[in-house]
């Protein structure tokens, strides 16, 4: 892998904002009435659903249900509104890191990727897309 001790060259892309945070959890039900007793606006999902999404500020907080079995072997996502997905991207690839998959547009109005910290924390990096009819 290239080394990652260098600053951002002009033109690179930026990472703007934090858009969303994306946290585990074991008991859906219990994790939506929580957030719902604290005030939370619900946008997505509910007490039955695998994926659950409040509005936070400018921006989210998404609960995804996972499986017992699998106790904790994936804390959540950060997600990050970037200048240009595309661009993070291909630097990405040509630092040697290996992203999840190419971006892609997602049916919730935002293109991205993810890829793995060397922790094994999981960034999304997106960018919103036009407006959705």
């Amino acid at each position: 892998m290239t080394s990652l001790n260098r600053t951002s060259s002009p033109g690179a892309p930026t990472i703007e904002s934090i858009s969303a945070i994306t946290l585990a959890t074991h008991d859906m039900s219990r994790a939506v009435r929580f957030y719902r007793w604290l005030g939370f606006q619900m946008l997505y999902g509910g007490e039955e659903a695998d994926f659950t999404s409040f509005k936070v500020g400018d921006g989210y907080l998404n609960l995804i249900a996972q499986p017992p079995e699998r106790r904790w072997s994936w804390w959540g996502r950060i997600i990050l509104h970037v200048s240009d997905v595309d661009a993070l991207y291909e630097r990405a690839i040509a630092l040697g890191l290996q992203p999840e998959a190419p971006p892609r547009d997602a049916e919730w109005g935002e293109r991205f990727f993810h890829l793995s910290d060397p922790d094994g924390h999981e960034l999304s990096f997106a960018k919103r897309l036009g407006r959705r009819s």
